[in-house]
């Protein structure tokens, strides 16, 4: 991993480790990140006519952040999910590749990553956040803590290095007494943390905090403090410029907290005694300034509710989940800021930012709406989101990630959908606005935790501003009391229910009315399924060509038959969706029962888009086992043009190579289409049947009422002129298509018997 460090190190001919390596200015930014963030970031740096760069992982291919940025790239190739984007080396590889100037991590994953950081300076890459030996300091909680001392910040009695093992754990109990909270020594977002309240409990807690942390953030070390029970949760966000210069954007409330996640967020902190917010803001400024801090940071603090005291817990050096509610209160751009002031951008200076100008102006809530089921332990749901339907208004801001009406939800990522932050002038407003914003909200197809939400805003301790850590575990029958209609998603299911009734018809319980007739299984006999293939019509255009084929068709005595039933004899509703192993199993009785076929249906227009989209299959695949299983009836698809098989329009040589490749996969008639009776598309079509050696079937699309002499447009002589200019174009069948079922009998009698006196030897297909 080193070697490869330094390969890369190499790129820009710069040694690893050197500070000095060049910078350019920042005109393209990547975010190594994904969801939220990473769209958060790219319109961050849009507004500061900066290109953005994405990087997605296989599992991510159809998310949105990879599409809001003018570039994309896939990393982590046979990783996981989680560690394709935890390999730093690959990414600065993309970014020096693809021209990047800056990298912006985020938050999670690399962003306290120092090797990372250091990769980004060694390559002349600016890493929009703190420098390398900074992050090493906050990075590590323990080197933290250590720094909060030597500068006299209150600090939580605890361990300054990391646990080497569960018996140091228990030693240190042993001595200082419980309860106590085991942290993961790197990281945050409240992963690799539990809280041990006897010896009995170190072994498991120890276990598990420390795989939590080193699946979360590549390191698993852990380190113990005192439990304080029952504080807030108070933040700071400030923002440096790496001179020494630091601002405060006031502080944040993250008391409430599930599992030490936060949950809801609030800027500023209700209730906080104006001699006790100073000194959290000085501290703040005094522990970051002594490092000359870069970019954004959050200084995090508990504080003792009735006492007034207060213990530093860690720095994050990054941006937060929750930076919203600082940037609606304060009108401050953090994540642009960040990049600014990682391009060199000093805070007074070129920010114009200095203490006396940061103010607030009422109060912001954020509640983070999850995929996570309330009712089951928040147990993350996964599948797909049928309605997507987020509220809007006055006051009220949706930071979202890969949320949209049909987007798969997975499992391998974090489960927030999205960010609802609420602004008002007083706290209660702002409650009240978020509220109304989850309650119109309609999500649906996935449980949200938007029930519980509800639920936290409205209880009294929370709208009084006096809720601490123990918010949730000490309301615990009002939070989780739901209304019994708040998940049933009833329009979804009303829909299903219907949609089971029409397709299986009145088996499910509670349909009413006679029973659908259940029928008997036919099964073809034995002896049919034994007996050679027969001949067909197949076996007539390989050996004679279109045109011969076109001839035995017209010198057949009686009427030949297309069978729909493998494309869209259920008007697409049911046929199309059938998987290619079932249509396989009844090959074998097709291709003998349906011998003297003028052809089979079953390819091209819904069919080709069906397979592709609904059964995740290859739709050249499907035609090519299809061909093998039936090989004596012809095959026959639906064509529109210059659109193939799409639903716009193509350029010519991509129409022309999809009929090459159609007929070698096993296509014979292609029915060329066009619903306005355009014959330049037709042509395109004929034209690209006719060079791939298919039998070019161009079809009129019949409207009107031939037989009605009030009826002008539509007559009998638009359509044998229609039926000439096409016979010309080099046609071997001629198809009717009666899309509307307007083809009535007297007018079917007239057309036919007109175009059959005219070219008495051009085969018909009335297709209806």
């Amino acid at each position: 991993m080193l070697a490869r460090a330094r390969a890369l190190a190499g790129l820009r001919g710069v040694g690893r480790g050197l500070s000095t390596a060049p910078k350019r200015p920042i005109k393209k930014l990547m975010a190594a990140n994904r969801g939220e963030i990473a769209i958060r970031i790219f319109r961050a740096a849009t507004e500061l006519n900066i290109k953005t760069v994405a990087i997605f992982s296989r599992e991510d291919l159809n998310s949105v952040h990879r599409y809001k940025a003018d570039e994309g790239y896939m990393v982590g190739k046979g990783k996981s999910p989680v560690g394709a984007y935890l390999g730093y080396e690959e990414i600065v590889e993309v970014a020096l590749k693809h021209g990047v100037d800056a990298i912006h991590p985020g938050y999670g994953f690399l962003s306290e990553n120092a090797d990372f950081a250091q990769l980004c300076e060694d390559n002349g890459i600016h890493f929009v956040g703190p420098k390398p030996d900074v992050l090493r300091e906050f990075g590590d909680k323990t080197k933290a803590r250590k720094l909060a001392i030597e500068h006299g910040v209150p600090v939580v009695p605890g361990t300054d290095h990391p646990l080497e093992d569960p018996k140091a754990a228990k030693d240190w109990c042993a001595a200082n007494g419980y309860p106590v909270i085991l942290k993961a020594a790197h990281g945050g977002g409240g992963k690799g943390m539990r809280v041990v309240r006897d010896e009995s409990e170190i072994e498991n807690a120890f276990a598990l905090c420390s795989g939590e942390a080193l699946k979360a953030f590549g390191n698993g070390e852990v380190f113990i403090e005192r439990y304080v029970d029952r504080p807030r949760h108070i933040e700071v966000q400030i923002l440096g410029d790496g001179t020494g210069d630091v601002v405060h954007l006031y502080d944040r409330d993250c008391s409430v907290q599930r599992r030490h996640q936060k949950v809801v967020e609030v800027a500023p902190a209700s209730g906080l005694a104006p001699d006790l917010r100073e000194k959290l803001f000085a501290d703040a400024k005094k522990l970051t300034s002594a490092l000359k801090y870069r970019a954004a940071g959050t200084v995090e603090y508990l504080v003792e509710p009735h006492t007034g005291n207060y213990f530093f817990i860690e720095v994050n050096p990054r941006v937060q989940v929750e930076h919203t509610v600082s940037e609606v209160v304060t009108g401050i751009d953090i994540v642009q800021s960040q990049i600014q002031l990682a391009g060199g951008a000093t805070l007074a200076n070129d920010l114009g930012l200095t203490q006396d100008k940061v103010g607030v102006r009422g109060y912001a809530i954020q509640c983070r709406v999850t995929t996570e089921d309330p009712a089951a332990d928040f147990k993350p749901d996964v599948g797909r989101l049928q309605v997507w339907r987020p509220a809007e208004g006055f006051g009220i801001r949706l930071d979202g990630g890969n949320s949209f009406a049909g987007a798969f939800i997975s499992p391998y990522y974090d489960s927030m959908l999205m960010k609802v932050t609420g602004h008002a002038l007083t706290f209660q407003d702002a409650a009240a606005k978020v509220a109304r914003a989850l309650r119109e909200s309609r999500i649906r197809g996935i449980k949200t935790n938007i029930p519980f939400m509800l639920n936290v805003l409205k209880h009294p301790t929370f709208i009084s501003a006096e809720a601490d850590t123990s918010f949730i575990s000490d309301y615990q029958a009002e939070l989780f009391d739901f209304p019994k209609d708040a998940s049933l998603d009833r329009a979804s299911r009303i829909l299903a229910y219907l949609a089971e009734v029409a397709v299986n018809g009145r088996y499910v319980v509670g349909a009413e009315g006679p029973m659908t007739p259940r029928f008997e299984v036919v099964d073809p006999p034995d002896e049919l399924l034994h007996k050679p293939v027969p001949r067909g019509f197949k076996q007539v255009l390989e050996e004679s060509g279109p045109e011969g084929f076109a001839k035995a068709v017209r010198a057949h005595k009686g009427l030949l038959l297309m069978d729909t039933t493998w494309r869209d004899a259920h008007q697409s509703l049911l046929a199309t969706r059938v998987r290619t192993r079932d249509i396989l199993d009844i090959a074998p009785a097709t291709s003998r029962i349906l011998a003297p076929c003028y052809s089979l249906e079953n390819w091209g227009g819904a069919t080709f888009d069906v397979a592709l989209r609904f059964l995740h299959e290859c739709p050249w695949d499907r035609l090519a086992a299809m061909r093998e299983a039936v090989p004596n009836v012809p095959f026959q698809m639906l064509l529109r043009g210059a659109n193939a098989v799409g639903y716009t329009s193509y350029p010519d040589n991509a129409v022309h190579k999809f009929c090459d490749v159609a007929v070698k996969h096993g296509m014979d008639v292609f029915r060329i289409f066009d619903s306005l009776n355009y014959v330049d598309n037709l042509k395109l079509g004929i034209d690209a049947v006719g060079s791939a050696g298919g039998v070019v079937e161009a079809a009129v699309a019949y409207t009107g009422d031939i037989t009605d002499p009030s009826k002008t447009k539509y007559t009998l002589d638009y359509y044998l002129e229609l039926v000439r200019q096409l016979v010309d174009a080099k046609v071997h069948v001629l198809a009717i298509k009666d899309m509307a079922g307007l083809l009535k009998p007297a007018a079917a009698t007239q057309l036919i018997s007109a175009i059959r006196a005219e070219y008495p030897d051009l085969p018909i297909h009335v297709h209806t």
